[in-house]
């Protein structure tokens, strides 16, 4: 499948209505490729469970077929998380087709999936971080503009939790060196400022220095740039990240996502109040930014059963 696009399926009255719907969630919500294609692997097998149990078109497909669905996952060991979304995707599914006249009514409207176990995610203290970014400045003196590059990338996702997609993202016109602040592009095309420190200041000021001797044709205006000039991919992102959290040496926290983590529990833990939080992470709901707030009591209480004689 490319750009999104379903594979065609002309005559399975089944199918059918999942390309009409990969084609609504592609092209009418902007769905990325890489979710299109979640969600017609999901859907492809609620589909299939459905037909097996003797369903020929959506409107055979009731509740209890789709709860014997998520049952037979359950028992094949599908974690609870993986049932949580493939029964939202079913329920996206089924409640398209009963706007958009395919059946009658939803069979979906009460079917209920384990709830998503909640972890709390892995953050650095506050010295590991000061290492992470110090080891980085440290590999930069010697003016090796990869190292230089890397440098920044971590100061920048520390300084400011953007995601790893919003960073690589980001052209050289939307960083704002003299107020330290830039331009993000987030999810659902949502556009926000984000404030940076002196640090990351420096750091790109080092960058855009060294950015030079890595520019060509395919550079375009993006801000940060791979070994061969074009744009810094995702996965060129991610690599720089885990490769200096691994060299740490004492944390099993990895990937981006980690420093975003990071930069919101130290901003909460540091006195910033959970609503500027939301707004500089770009979370839709206030529910997800409060996560952080969990991770800041259990570091507290952790804290306080290690130290206090009456713990």
């Amino acid at each position: 499948m490319s750009g999104g696009e379903p594979r065609p399926d002309s005559v399975d009255p089944l199918t059918v209505p999942l390309a009409a719907f990969l084609r609504y969630l592609a092209l009418e919500r902007s769905r990325s490729e890489h979710t299109v294609r979640a969600y017609e692997s999901d859907l492809r097998a609620m589909l299939g469970s459905a037909a097996e149990d003797g369903a020929v078109d959506l409107s055979g497909i009731d509740l209890r077929m789709l709860r014997r669905w998520l049952g037979r996952q359950s028992e094949a060991g599908l974690s609870r998380s993986t049932l949580a979304r493939r029964s939202a995707a079913a329920r996206s599914f089924l409640g398209w087709a009963a706007r958009e006249g395919y059946i009658d009514a939803d069979p979906s409207i009460r079917l209920a999936a384990p709830k998503r176990q909640q972890h709390l995610p892995e953050v650095l203290h506050q010295d590991q971080a000061q290492r992470l970014v110090h080891t980085a400045v440290d590999a930069a003196l010697a003016g090796d503009p990869v190292a230089v590059r890397n440098m920044a990338v971590l100061e920048l996702l520390y300084a400011t939790g953007i995601r790893v997609g919003e960073l690589v993202g980001l052209d050289v016109d939307e960083i704002d060196l003299e107020r330290r602040t830039l331009r993000v592009l987030g999810k659902g095309n949502k556009q926000r400022t984000v404030p940076f420190g002196v640090p990351a200041a420096d750091a790109l000021v080092r960058w855009l220095g060294a950015r030079a001797a890595l520019l060509n044709a395919d550079s375009g205006s993006a801000l940060f740039l791979g070994k061969r000039g074009g744009r810094l991919g995702q996965r060129q992102a991610r690599d720089v990240v885990d490769s200096a959290l691994r060299e740490l040496g004492d944390t099993s926290a990895r990937g981006p996502h980690a420093l975003r983590h990071t930069a919101a529990t130290h901003l909460l833990d540091g006195g910033a109040d959970l609503r500027s939080v939301q707004e500089l992470l770009g979370h839709a709901s206030l529910a997800t930014t409060q996560l952080y707030t969990h991770v800041s009591v259990e570091r507290l209480r952790a804290s306080y059963l290690a130290a206090h004689p009456r713990a």
